[in-house]
């Protein structure tokens, strides 16, 4: 069982090769959620080609934060959430910390909800009658024990497993779209406005990439120090990328087969024919522990940055007991894709922010970025597991709003390093003190117009304009 929650990975102890994230990130991604993801896309008023654009630029913009923060993981050896002490320092972290954890238990709810309809249809299906709270509450705990595993194991577990499930899910999805394809009505759907097809990529964004950029170094934290940067970012953009592309675009045809394909228990498989509806089951409960081993084993090293001292161990069966405690709640509520949807609205909210700052750093020149965090990790990491509250950087004492604050302060940069020059030369055209002659310098009395910035010139003494600017 591995011991190591978000403590530095030291380089004798790393192994794995960058490839390996590709079997990793396909083996998460590639599940019935992705297929889900595309049909609510195309319930919500777009038509199948709009909901392909919206599908192409949301994983575009999304998925690249998963290759950055590969990177990161891989260049200074921990989780993803740890490494933003040395931006923001351990109070800023632990508010990241902790909306990385709740963003991981909500997920691995949906999963769980999904497994646990799924098994009472298959069950359903083997003659075994009944939806009382008591079968429901079996068949939880039943998929809370087999979930735990993997992720208590630790993370070579999770790699390995991931990389052979990755091929009998390909062959699986690949049946289901040759048996769905006929059936497509591509010119069916309405046509949505720019609005709603802005919201329609907003939610392909924080279903995909978005939700998946905290975890990107919690994966590759192992591998080798000299890994090639490409390759990391690379195989991890590749792993996720493609496979959402492809199964929201499925799930987007599906939806036009059928009404209710937003439902994955009881609509989806209206599209199937009868012989693959077990076999469908099937595939949605393994993928489903699939991708909630993945969130499991991130959401313990999340709750460790929030700055809780517990093992890793501890923190992932913690982290079972509120998903187990949030799937009870919403398999007896009647609105689980309006909780779903509501959730991932609220996803973009804390992880836009972060991906903008993955992608600044990453941006950054990296003999500067490496010294700067060379120094900020000093005093992020008094103790692997948070130690004492020590200012970790100069955005320690302004908590969760130092994601805007920086973001907003690089806007203005920018603006200004790009705009200044340009807005001077439009002023100086319209300035009235541009007149032939030799210029006044400043030991003659005169001093610089506050429109154009030029000194006034010798054709006589400085005018009103040039006293007011």
């Amino acid at each position: 069982m591995e011991q190591r929650g978000i403590e530095l990975v030291p380089a004798s102890e790393r192994y794995g090769r960058p490839r390996d994230l590709l079997f990793l990130w396909a083996g998460t991604t590639t599940t019935v959620f992705t297929v889900v993801y595309g049909t609510i896309v195309v319930a919500m008023g777009l038509s199948f080609w709009q909901a392909v654009a919206a599908i192409v630029i949301g994983n575009l913009l999304a998925f690249p934060l998963v290759g950055f923060s590969s990177i990161q993981g891989m260049q200074h050896g921990t989780s993803t959430m740890a490494i933003s002490r040395a931006a923001y320092g351990n109070k800023g972290a632990r508010v990241l910390g902790f909306f990385g954890w709740l963003n991981m238990v909500g997920f691995e709810a949906g999963g769980m909800v999904m497994i646990t309809l799924a098994g009472l249809t298959l069950l359903k299906q083997a003659g075994v009658e009944g939806e009382g709270l008591g079968l429901k509450v079996a068949i939880v705990l039943i998929a809370a024990v087999i979930q735990l595993i993997l992720p208590l194991i630790g993370h070579a577990a999770v790699m390995k497993a991931q990389k052979y499930l990755t091929w009998v899910f390909v062959a699986m999805f690949v049946v289901m779209a040759i048996l769905v394809a006929p059936k497509a009505n591509l010119t069916a759907g309405g046509s949505a406005d720019f609005s709603t097809f802005t919201l329609a990529v907003m939610l392909v964004m924080s279903g995909g990439g978005l939700s998946w950029a905290p975890l990107g170094g919690d994966y590759s934290r192992y591998l080798p120090v000299d890994s090639s940067r490409k390759a990391v970012f690379g195989y991890a953009f590749l792993g996720g990328f493609v496979p959402y592309l492809l199964l929201m675009i499925l799930g987007a045809a599906v939806a036009t087969v059928v009404t209710n394909a937003s439902d994955p228990i009881s609509g989806l498989p209206g599209a199937l024919p009868s012989w693959f509806v077990v076999p469908y089951l099937l595939l949605t409960v393994v993928t489903l522990f699939a991708a909630n081993t993945t969130d499991l084993y991130s959401s313990g090293l999340n709750l460790q940055a929030a700055g809780i001292r517990i093992k890793r161990w501890a923190a992932v069966v913690l982290d079972l007991i509120f998903c187990v405690i949030i799937t009870f709640v919403a398999i007896t509520s009647d609105s689980f894709n309006t909780m779903l949807n509501a959730f991932l609205g609220l996803v973009v909210v804390w992880l836009a922010p972060l991906g903008g700052h993955l992608r600044h750093r990453l941006a950054a020149p990296q003999g500067r970025l490496r010294r700067r965090l060379a120094v900020r990790r000093e005093r992020a990491w008094p103790d692997p597991l948070g130690g004492p509250d020590r200012p970790g950087g100069r955005h320690a004492r302004r908590g969760a709003l130092a994601q805007l604050q920086r973001l907003r302060r690089l806007a203005v940069q920018r603006h200004r390093r790009l705009g200044l020059q340009h807005l001077r030369r439009l002023r100086r055209r319209r300035c009235r003190l541009r007149r032939p002659g030799p210029p006044r310098g400043p030991r003659q009395g005169a001093r610089p117009c506050m429109t154009c910035s030029m000194w006034p010139t010798a054709a006589g003494p400085p005018t009103r304009s040039s006293r007011t600017g």
